[in-house]
């Protein structure tokens, strides 16, 4: 078979990946050439100098601004008794390249990668700065094709579910949150109570309440009492939030 009709036929392969894709993820570039720039890894480029190929670098360079916005946005709003620092440590456990490669895995972003041969033998598909590069300059490429309402309405389907479903959580200390959003209405002192505790030695489980003038707030556990505490914290935080923004 002529190498010619080789590369047509693994180009046409890949053009119905990248609709598959779209389909799947629900987003339609209306620039398709900005889609597969953002999975073209510069050794493809390298290899392919004598078409009008471009890297995705630049485009991860923008991908990597327009998710520090939106990412912070979103936590601005969510967080509304949450110190500069500790929104600066959870938008950085979020943006960071485990949790990016993590969401490319989910999205089978490897699949559909453009690698040079090189890069392909040793392993480059599965690299984890690869994928996070490329689930960046994805976001850079759907800012440039649809603006920031469509990255937005992406994120919403694929992270931020994460972040409500506390993914995040180890790095966020709920006790000061819910201290600094009971100080700044006055409604009183916080009790925390350890209600039980289970298992052997080397495997306990405790739980914990908090509660604000007699009246529980939330219930949480945990394998230490802190851990209990601090997702009794979360769960009330969330619930006097609500509230909050009810009233």
């Amino acid at each position: 078979m002529p190498k010619q009709y080789k590369d047509k036929q693994k180009q046409s392969k890949k053009l119905e990946q990248f609709r598959e894709f779209q389909q799947r993820i629900s987003v339609h570039f209306q620039n398709e050439k900005l889609l597969y720039q953002a999975f073209t890894h510069s050794s493809y480029v390298n290899e392919h100098r004598k078409k009008p190929y471009e890297d995705n670098e630049r485009l991860e360079f923008l991908g990597d601004a327009v998710l520090e916005l939106t990412i912070s946005q979103f936590l601005f709003a969510k967080y509304p008794a949450m110190s500069e620092g500790d929104l600066t440590k959870l938008r950085a456990a979020i943006v960071c390249e485990p949790s990016l490669v993590s969401l490319a895995h989910e999205l089978s972003f490897g699949d559909l990668v453009l690698l040079g041969k090189g890069e392909e033998m040793t392993g480059g598909r599965k690299r984890p700065a690869l994928l996070a590069d490329v689930f960046e300059a994805f976001i850079g490429a759907l800012y440039l094709d649809q603006g920031l309402e469509p990255v937005e309405r992406f994120l919403e389907a694929y992270v931020y579910p994460k972040i409500n479903d506390g993914a995040f959580s180890h790095v966020m200390d709920f006790k000061s949150q819910l201290q600094e959003f009971v100080q700044r209405d006055g409604k009183g002192v916080l009790e925390y109570r350890i209600l039980h505790e289970k298992g052997p030695a080397h495997n306990r489980e405790f739980e914990a309440n908090v509660s604000l003038r007699g009246e529980v707030l939330g219930i949480g556990n945990g394998r230490s009492k802190k851990e209990a505490e601090q997702h009794a914290a979360q769960e009330a935080l969330a619930k006097l939030q609500k509230h909050h923004m009810n009233q």
